[in-house]
């Protein structure tokens, strides 16, 4: 168990990613499928393996995904207190204007309509799906307290924003005192670094918790969609998501079937055991269609990845020196 940001609320290192969940045809059929029986083994595994928090988003199978997250969790006779329930608000879930966002409205109607789907009293943390930029945030950041200070929601957080937004929101709650930001959700593999440049010395400094999504690239670290790989069935042969950099990822695959081979394990197990060893990452979502690849990802967690498997990994995975960050490295005080 880790804490998630700076918040008494403990989370499992792996947690568990229930957008594979209700989908039936276009994207969310190419998401995944799954319906309610195959949801109720495979929560009852997370939940075996020690997992205690469930993500879902209200758009997620146009909201199928936490009506079947919900049901699962009343099939198996799960305690509240047992498990965290995340989900997220902003996409369309609707025509019009107003069915959409981050305004006071949209996410006073959608927080009803996730609690009514999840058949639960409350969420324990509510998560902003993306950006709005037609909606003051202090619009947004205010529906948010209110929601926290009603009991709905217990804490909140901040998904695929970008670092001055982030930053901006940090500053608003503060100077309002708002329900704080605990935690952020973003895209952060070792083939997508990214995050680096200036959200994840962001997330250390104000001590914000980060959960990782799609920890293996759609499934790339696996290995089976380079060279020589089995890819049949795979989902990026059908959703080319998230975009992949082939060029770099060929030597990095590479390097993670070198390492696996070392410890005995799979190359995806390497690349989740990396992640758990950034300091910045509380939690690493994984997203499994079966029991297998679900046992699969909870064994990442007794690997123990050593200073040279670390070494190696980095430096053929490190991102490009880019400005500002060449002019602020060794240059003390001179300008």
């Amino acid at each position: 168990m880790r804490k998630l940001g700076n918040s008494g609320l403990f989370v499992s290192e792996l947690s568990f990613g229930a957008m594979t969940f209700g989908g039936t045809d276009g994207l969310w059929g190419q998401v995944g499928k799954l319906g309610q029986e195959e949801a109720d083994i495979l929560v009852k595994a997370a939940l075996d393996a020690g997992i205690n928090l469930f993500d879902t988003a209200n758009i997620y199978a146009n909201g199928r995904s936490e009506e079947i997250l919900g049901q699962s969790l009343k099939n198996l006779g799960v305690r509240r207190d047992e498990v965290v329930i995340a989900t997220k608000v902003h996409g369309a879930m609707g025509n019009g204007p107003n069915r959409r966002g981050a305004s006071r409205g949209h996410i006073m109607s959608e927080i009803r309509a996730s609690l009514r789907r999840l058949d639960l009293e409350h969420i324990d943390l509510y998560q902003l799906h993306g950006f709005d930029p037609a909606t003051p945030m202090e619009e947004t950041l205010e529906a948010l307290d209110t929601l926290v200070r009603a009991g709905d929601v217990r804490y909140v957080g901040l998904s695929n924003w970008a670092a001055w937004q982030i930053m901006k929101a940090i500053g608003i709650a503060g100077a309002r005192q708002l329900a704080p930001i605990i935690s952020v959700q973003a895209y952060y593999t070792l083939v997508g670094r990214d995050l680096e440049r200036e959200i994840v010395p962001l997330l250390a400094a104000e001590k914000v918790g980060l959960m990782v999504w799609s920890p293996l690239a759609g499934g790339y670290l696996s290995g089976k969609y380079s060279v020589g790989g089995d890819s049949a069935g795979g989902r990026q042969t059908q959703l080319d998501f998230p975009p992949i950099d082939r060029g770099r990822g060929e030597p990095l695959i590479d390097m993670l079937k070198a390492v696996a081979h070392k410890h005995g394990c799979r190359p995806a197990q390497v690349a989740i055991a990396w992640l758990l060893r950034q300091p910045v990452v509380s939690t690493v979502l994984i997203g499994a269609k079966r029991t297998d690849q679900l046992e699969e990802n909870v064994g990442a967690t007794r690997i123990v990845l050593d200073a040279d498997d670390m070494v190696q990994l980095d430096a053929v995975s490190r991102l490009p020196v880019e400005y500002p960050g060449w002019s602020l490295t060794g240059s003390g005080d001179r300008s």
